[in-house]
C-alpha cells in the first residue's frame, strides 16, 4: 500500500521488508549479462530475525532466493566463496540472530576483509528501545550501554552500521553497496539489525526501491605514474610480472597473456593469482614465494623490475621479504587501492589492472625483455616442468602417497575446466607449486587468511556460482573435523561436489614446522598428542550419515578410478585417502620467517635458530 505526499510517493514497509525489497531490486553485470545483484542470502534464523527479518525474505522468496545452512560461519564461506568465483561481479548476504549465531561468522568476516572479497552480513541486534534488557544472548557491559556482540564485526568490516530506527537503511544500504562493489574498498559490510526496529515500519519513498544497476568500475592509471612505469619497465633487464587476485577479479588474463607474450615478460603467481596464465604460455613461472616454483624464486632473486599487479604482497609473495634480492631493483605497484600499490617503498600505478596493463602496453610498443632473460626464464621453465612430473607421479611400491602425488592422480581423472578448492595446511603449499590449472578462475584457494573448515563450505559457494564447471574440493583431515557440516548442504541443495579427505591423522603441516623450528613432534599428530586411545576415524561412514556417496582407497590408482565414478555421480562425492605426514615437495619454496626461541635447552632448536638469524639477515626493511 502506498500513500501520496506532495512530494513523492511513499510505500509503507517494515525495515526488514524494505532491506528485502532493496537488495531484490539491485542489477550488475556479469558476462555480459544484467543479473541480480545478490544471488541469495544464507540464513540460519533465531529470535533475533527470525519474525522480523524471516517473514520479509518469504515475501521476496522468489527473486532473492534464501538458502539454509548448518553452521553461520559455514554459510558465510559459501558466500564468500561464490563472490570469490564470481569474479566479485556478484555477492550473497547473511542473516542470524544475535549472540552466537552473529560472531559464528566473524572468523568469515576476517577472512573475506583480508582477501578483499565482498559479503554482506545482517546479524540480528539487541532491541534498540532497550525494552526487555537483557534480552536473551545479549552481552552486557556495565561500563557502555551500547555495547552489543556485534561490535566484535567492527575491526573485519569494511562498513559497520548498527539500525536502530528504520529510516537509517535510506543512507546505509547504498553506502554498504557502493563498499561491496567498488574494486579498491571491497570487502564485507555489517549492518546490525536492531530486532525490534526489523519490525518498526516506516513510509519509505518508492524510488528507494527503483532497479538500479552497478557497473564495474575500471580506473584509467595517472598520467605521471604511468610515465614513471614505462620508464622504469623500459631500462629493466630482468623484469618479472608478479600476478595477484587482482587480474582475475579485473577479468584480465587475456590482457595480461598477450602483455606478457609480447614483452617478453616472465609471470609468476600468488595464491590468488595462480591460474591467470595458462601453464602452457611461454612465459608462465608458476608460483612464486614460499610456496614457489624454483623458477619463478629464481628469477624474482635476480630480478631488477617488478611489476606487481593486483597483489597484497603478503608475506608468503615475497618471502617475508627475503626473496626480491635483486641490485637497485625497483617495484611498480599497479593496484586499484593504494593502500596495496604503495607496499614495499613501490612506484604506485594505481588502477584496474586490465586498464593498467592495456596503458603500459600501448607505451611499450616493440619493447622486450632482452634475449639472454627470456632464454634464461625458458631454461628454468623447463626444468621445473622435469621436477614437476617426478612430483606428483603415482607412488612406487605399497608406501603411502605424498599430497604432491595425491594431487598428480587428481589432475590426471581430471578436465582442464575443472576448479579445485582448498584453504589451509599442506595442501595450499603443495597445491600452488603443483597444480596445473586449465582455466582462469580453475584454481581457488583461500590462502590470506589460511583458515581450516573453509574448504567444503568454499566448494559449495564455488559451485553456485559455477555450476557448469566439476568442483573439486581437497582438504585434510584436521580441517574436515573441524567443519563439515555444509556437504549436507550440498546434498540437500542438489549442489554435486568431489571432496578428496587426505588423512594424515593430524595437522601434518604445523608437524612439519614444528620440526624445522627444532621442536619435537608435539601435540600435532594425533600419535604425538596426549590420549588415552587413538581415534579410528571412518570419514567414508561419516560423510555417507551426511548423504554423500563416499569411498576409502589405498593407492592413487585407486584414488583416479574413484574419480572416475563420482564424476558421474548425481550428488556429492567423498574419497577419502591416507597419505604420510612427513613427506612434502622439497624443490621450490622459499624461506619464511617463523621465530625460533632464543634460548632452550634443545640442541635442534638452538641450531634452528642459529640459521634463522642467519636467514634474517636477508630480509630487505624499510627500502
Amino acid at each position: 500500500m502506498s500513500s501520496k505526499t506532495t512530494r513523492h510517493k511513499t510505500v509503507r514497509l517494515t525495515m526488514a521488508q524494505a532491506v528485502a525489497r532493496y537488495l531484490a531490486a539491485q542489477r550488475t553485470q556479469r558476462n555480459g549479462r544484467q543479473v541480480p545483484l545478490f544471488a541469495g542470502i544464507w540464513a540460519i534464523f533465531g529470535h533475533g530475525n527470525v519474525s522480523g527479518f524471516g517473514e520479509a525474505l518469504y515475501q521476496h522468496r522468489r527473486d532473492l532466493p534464501t538458502y539454509r545452512a548448518h553452521n553461520e560461519q559455514g554459510m558465510a564461506h559459501a558466500a564468500i566463496a561464490f563472490a570469490k568465483a564470481a569474479r566479485r561481479r556478484q555477492v550473497m548476504a547473511c542473516t542470524t540472530s544475535i549472540g552466537p549465531g552473529a560472531t559464528n561468522m566473524v572468523t568469515a568476516a576476517a577472512l573475506a576483509h583480508v582477501n578483499r572479497l565482498p559479503v554482506l552480513f545482517l546479524p540480528g541486534d539487541v532491541f534498540a528501545n532497550r525494552r526487555p534488557d537483557p534480552v536473551l544472548q545479549q552481552v552486557e557491559d556495565w561500563g557502555d550501554g551500547t555495547v552489543s556482540a556485534n561490535d566484535c564485526f567492527r575491526p573485519v568490516s569494511r562498513y559497520f552500521d548498527r539500525i536502530t530506527r528504520p529510516e537509517q537503511i535510506l543512507g546505509a544500504l547504498p553506502r554498504a553497496l557502493g563498499i561491496l562493489t567498488d574494486p579498491a574498498e571491497c570487502g564485507p559490510v555489517t549492518l546490525a539489525l536492531c530486532q525490534d526496529v526489523q519490525a518498526e515500519a516506516y513510509d519509505y519513498p518508492e524510488s528507494f526501491f527503483a532497479t538500479r544497476l552497478w557497473r564495474t568500475r575500471r580506473p584509467e592509471p595517472d598520467r605521471d605514474e604511468l610515465a614513471s612505469a614505462l620508464a622504469a619497465l623500459q631500462r629493466a633487464r630482468k623484469p618479472l610480472i608478479v600476478a595477484g587476485g587482482g587480474v582475475l577479479y579485473a577479468e584480465a588474463e587475456a590482457t595480461l597473456a598477450r602483455f606478457a607474450d609480447r614483452h617478453g615478460i616472465p609471470v609468476a603467481e600468488t595464491q590468488a593469482g595462480k591460474s591467470s596464465l595458462a601453464i602452457d604460455h611461454r612465459c608462465a613461472m608458476g608460483a612464486i614465494g614460499v610456496t614457489g616454483t624454483a623458477a619463478a624464486n629464481a628469477l624474482a632473486a635476480e630480478a631488477d623490475v617488478i611489476l606487481a599487479i593486483g597483489t597484497r604482497l603478503q608475506d608468503f609473495t615475497t618471502g617475508s621479504r627475503s626473496l626480491f634480492q635483486g641490485r637497485n631493483r625497483r617495484l611498480i605497484g599497479l593496484n586499484t587501492q593504494a593502500f596495496d600499490a604503495a607496499k614495499h617503498h613501490g612506484d604506485c600505478l594505481v588502477a584496474d589492472a586490465k586498464a593498467g596493463l592495456t596503458a603500459l602496453g600501448r607505451g611499450l610498443g616493440d619493447w622486450s625483455a632482452p634475449q639472454s632473460w627470456q632464454k634464461r626464464a625458458a631454461k628454468l621453465q623447463a626444468d621445473w616442468l622435469t621436477t614437476h612430473a617426478r612430483a606428483v607421479a603415482a607412488p612406487r611400491g605399497s608406501a603411502m602417497p605424498s599430497d604432491g602425488q595425491v594431487i598428480g592422480a587428481v589432475q590426471r581423472a581430471g578436465k582442464p575446466s575443472d576448479i579445485v578448492v582448498g584453504a589451509s595446511g599442506g595442501l595450499p603449499g603443495e597445491l600452488h607449486k603443483l597444480w596445473q590449472s586449465g582455466a582462469p578462475g580453475g584454481y581457488h584457494l583461500e590462502y590470506g587468511y589460511s583458515c581450516m573448515g573453509y574448504e567444503i563450505a568454499g566448494g559449495l559457494g564455488v559451485k553456485m556460482a559455477r555450476p557448469d564447471c566439476e568442483v573439486i574440493v581437497m582438504v585434510g583431515d584436521g580441517s574436515y573435523l573441524m567443519m563439515n557440516s555444509e556437504l549436507s548442504t550440498s546434498v540437500m541443495l542438489g549442489q554435486k561436489l568431489i571432496v578428496v579427505v587426505l588423512d594424515n591423522r593430524g595437522y601434518g603441516c604445523i608437524n612439519r614446522l614444528q620440526q624445522a623450528c627444532g621442536g619435537e613432534s608435539f601435540n600435532n599428530l594425533l600419535r604425538d598428542a596426549k590420549h588415552a586411545t587413538l581415534p579410528e576415524i571412518d570419514f567414508a561412514a561419516h560423510a555417507r550419515s551426511l548423504g554423500a556417496e563416499a569411498v576409502q582407497v589405498s593407492t592413487t590408482r585407486e584414488l583416479e578410478a574413484a574419480l572416475t565414478k563420482a564424476r558421474g555421480a548425481k550428488r556429492s562425492s567423498v574419497i577419502v585417502i591416507e597419505t604420510d605426514p612427513l613427506a612434502t615437495t622439497k624443490a621450490g619454496g622459499h624461506w619464511w620467517d617463523v621465530p625460533v626461541p632464543e634460548v632452550s635447552t634443545r640442541n635442534d632448536v638452538r641450531e634452528a635458530h642459529r640459521k634463522y638469524a642467519k636467514a634474517t639477515r636477508q630480509q630487505i626493511i624499510g627500502e
